[in-house]
């Protein structure tokens, strides 16, 4: 009786089937190609898919071989339809290679797994072929060492590698041979193989362009009509750090550490942001957070405990519904570019997820300004709050973001105060870019840091002039400029009428003295000693720690000389107020807004 064999598209494609017919298969056996087979790979090959073009070679060897072995090769069954043909990948040609081997009484013989099991389920004898690429070296990986950051082939010219570390980056030639379209295209096909048996990610794969997470390696494929000829470019993380290797000043750790939860990472390609973010993911994992990224390739080298999410069905705003339902901590979302990006993170963020984001962006204002546009300006520092700027691996820049309604830079009428975005440098505190709405147009100004400065010191020795005059009045006033031409004046509740004089006469020479429009108010009636506190959130709680002398008394607290709330110190010197209260809300809404909160302890007399 003769042995049949049917070979199916996987086995064909892997490349063994030659090696097996001259060492396996005994002569006058016969092997069966399906025709569905072989119009598969026709159709493709006709659009350049590598595996079509490897497949129709392989038969042509196959053919060779049997003729020399005295082995019948035979071509059997029907055409499929195109329908079946697009069917392929969710296994109609499959089936069909199934029928034809239980028709004909033959083994099959194939390297895909799942169609081995299903052929034994329908009693078919079925032969599984291990690939012999698959515990082996990638050709590509002979380019890296310790210091490649990336590779880059392409068909007719020399192999090239970028080596050194972020900021010191130098492209060296690897071989003095070029490439030949063969060479790269077997490259491609071992990789395409590798991806398939090692559960690489396909993260993208259109007409011509490819990207595949394979381990530790990002791999771009490109080829007609995307490009004019083939490429592959494979990118490899050189550097793994940890937060404490990048030096970071103790304010800044305190302020990520914090309840900061909209951080940017920006920088142009290759400057580290990648790297820092995943040292941020391990470092938030060790402080015991759920911390999940969105990447689109997911290549971010983050530890077991982080999830690392595509987009679901095309979209990251599919996947954001999934998201917040496992409640995670922190996000990561790597390669902010798109417009539906920016939408995305600002929804998480205002769901009340802590988000860092990564942006490409050659300047440190830059990641600022590609939100402009994309979300109102009012809500960009409630979406934003740290911007943390890399280059060279290096962290060159913060800037810390925040909303003031004030008279802009340079201007000097106090009617056009407005809502302003302040940029600030986080290490100094110096505005250095306002950002408002001036006509229907958003505008960004750069403010002189001598000019800030200056202004500091200007607005410091105007208070103590002002503070000499009124003090012939009352010996403590208190006194906060609003503007370049306005200060508000706060005194006694006996001391008003002598200030303002009769018919307005005093406060209109003291004016024309200091050259400032003055508001007359009454200074907060105190209660019993003013107390120093400091004030932090901590979970839905507004916590307010004073000195441990306070402890078991009674204090009152104000704003703005506003009375908002009366409370027992406790056992620990601090008092809890719950954020979702009115006190609460109020306390929050104070901070926010700069205004000045002060308690008082209670004379228990």
């Amino acid at each position: 009786m003769t042995d049949k064999y049917v070979l199916d598209t996987s086995v064909i494609i892997d490349g063994k089937v030659p090696d097996i017919l001259r060492d396996r298969i005994s002569p006058n056996s016969q092997i069966i190609i399906p025709i569905a087979v072989l119009d598969e790979l026709q159709a493709q090959a006709s659009t350049n898919k590598p595996h079509g073009i490897e497949g129709l070679l392989q038969i042509r060897k196959i053919r060779d071989v049997c003729k020399t072995s005295k082995i019948n090769l035979e071509f059997v069954g029907t055409r499929p339809t195109i329908e079946e043909i697009r069917l392929a990948k969710h296994g109609r040609i499959d089936a069909i290679i199934k029928d034809i081997a239980l028709e004909n009484d033959a083994t099959l013989i194939t390297c895909d797994y799942v169609q081995h099991l299903v052929s034994e389920a329908h009693g078919i004898k079925s032969m599984l072929l291990g690939s012999s690429k698959e515990d082996s070296e990638l050709r590509f990986e002979k380019y890296f060492d310790k210091d490649t950051m990336s590779i880059h082939l392409k068909e007719g010219t020399c192999p090239f590698a970028k080596r050194g570390v972020p900021g010191n980056l130098k492209v060296v030639q690897l071989e003095n041979e070029k490439l030949s379209s063969k060479e790269v295209d077997e490259i491609t096909k071992e990789i395409l193989e590798q991806s398939r048996l090692k559960k690489g990610l396909r993260e993208i794969n259109k007409d011509g362009a490819t990207v595949i997470q394979l381990g530790k390696y990002r791999i771009a494929i490109t080829k007609e009509p995307f490009s004019e000829a083939q490429e592959i470019t494979v990118v490899r993380p050189i550097v793994k750090l940890t937060l404490e290797d990048y030096g970071l000043s103790e304010k800044l750790l305190a302020r990520l550490t914090s309840n900061v939860e909209g951080i940017i990472i920006a920088g142009p390609p290759g400057s580290g942001k990648s790297t820092l973010a995943s040292s941020l993911a391990e470092f938030y994992v060790m402080q015991n957070k759920i911390v999940k990224t969105f990447e689109s390739p997911r290549d971010l080298q983050v530890p077991k405990e982080v999830t690392q999410y595509g987009p679901l069905e095309g979209s990251f705003e599919n996947a954001v519904d999934i998201l917040l339902l496992v409640r995670p901590d922190y996000t990561i979302f790597d390669e902010i570019r798109r417009y539906r990006d920016f939408q995305v993170f600002s929804d998480m963020k205002l769901a009340g997820v802590g988000m860092i984001g990564v942006i490409h962006a050659s300047k440190p204002l830059d990641a600022v300004q590609r939100f402009i546009g994309r979300i109102e300006l009012g809500m960009i520092p409630q979406i934003l709050d740290t911007i943390i700027f890399m280059d060279a691996g290096m962290v060159k820049k913060v800037y810390e973001i925040s909303l003031t309604v004030k008279v802009p830079y340079k201007m000097t009428e106090a009617d056009l105060a407005r809502p302003v975005v302040e940029v600030k440098d986080f290490s100094t505190g110096l505005t250095e870019y306002e950002i408002y709405t001036f006509g229907e147009e958003n505008v960004i100004v750069p403010v002189e840091p001598t000019d800030e400065a200056n202004k500091n010191k200007i607005y410091k020795l105007a208070e103590s002039k002002i503070r000499d005059v009124i003090r012939r009045f009352d010996p403590n006033p208190e006194i906060s400029i609003l503007s370049d031409n306005k200060v508000r004046i706060k005194v006694q509740k006996d001391v008003i009428p002598r200030i303002i004089g009769k018919g307005g006469t005093t406060i209109n020479e003291l004016e024309d003295m200091l050259g400032v429009k003055i508001d007359i108010e009454m200074k907060t009636p105190t209660l019993g000693k003013e107390i120093h506190f400091e004030v932090s959130e901590s979970g839905n709680g507004v916590v307010i720690m004073l000195d441990e002398e306070t402890i078991g008394n009674k204090v009152n607290l104000y704003i703005d000389d506003e009375f908002v709330c009366a409370n027992q110190v406790g056992k620990k010197s601090r008092i809890k107020i719950d954020k979702r209260s009115e006190s609460g809300r109020m306390i929050l809404n104070a901070i926010i807004a700069g205004q000045k909160i002060k308690i008082f302890q209670i004379n228990n007399g």
